[in-house]
């Protein structure tokens, strides 16, 4: 005699049978058709607060406001901003191209705020104490720590010139050379657009906390000759 309990396989997902012995789905589908235009209604609204929830934690897309960042983004065109960068990748790094509030007074006034007082020679070593409301898009060009002075448009980086073929020109204005340099303070980034002429940035309202950073820029969607990343 066999020690062995036999157990009966009952196949899954198998659909049941009404009274009739007519087999049903296990999700009842619409019969009327007040009742379909429901369904639709719930599944949009589900699609549109999944695609909410994704901006709000993952993704944000970000529309770019001026020509700071030419040559490699316009004004207009529409990038896409990991909003997870920092939060579980690390620390933001010097070439990183990140969308971040910029310390209050940096968003309009001329001449634009400093944190502190300096010398017209110098970039601007502290920002204000509080963020903006608005969101800027600029590239980090040095870090916590850091030395920085501004020579030709270029930052010089613990005495090292950055090599950067990929922006515009400077032009030779007063912002384009400030020669005594500041040390950024811990847990701030320095930020610079490529359009070293035409960029409102750190130089003018100084660095920029972590916590500050929204997220790193990663892909442009807008307009359709411009898709890629970067």
């Amino acid at each position: 005699m066999s020690d062995t309990n036999e157990t009966a396989n009952e196949p899954a997902n198998e659909p049941a049978n009404d009274d009739a012995g007519h087999s049903r789905s296990l999700i009842p589908k619409p019969d009327t058709p007040l009742g379909a235009v429901l369904e639709l209604v719930v599944i949009v609204a589900m699609a549109i607060g999944l695609a909410l929830g994704i901006q709000a934690l993952v993704v944000k897309p970000f529309q770019i406001p001026s020509e700071s960042m030419k040559p490699l983004l316009v004004k207009g065109e529409r990038v896409l901003v990991n909003r997870l960068s920092y939060s579980v990748g690390g620390d933001p790094s010097v070439g990183d191209v990140v969308v971040f509030h910029p310390p209050d007074g940096a968003d309009g006034n001329t001449p634009r705020d400093c944190g502190v007082e300096h010398e017209p020679t110098q970039p601007c070593p502290e920002g204000t104490s509080e963020p903006s409301e608005q969101n800027f898009i600029k590239r980090i060009v040095a870090g916590p720590g850091d030395e920085l002075y501004i020579e030709d448009g270029h930052p010089v980086v613990n005495g090292e010139k950055a090599e950067e073929d990929f922006i515009r020109d400077c032009g030779g204005g007063s912002s384009c050379n400030l020669e005594d340099p500041i040390t950024i303070p811990a847990d701030q980034y320095f930020m610079m657009g490529d359009n070293r002429g035409s960029s409102d940035d750190s130089r003018f309202w100084g660095p920029v906390p972590q916590d500050w950073i929204i997220g790193k820029a990663f892909f442009s969607y807008w307009p359709p000759s411009e898709i890629g990343p970067f």
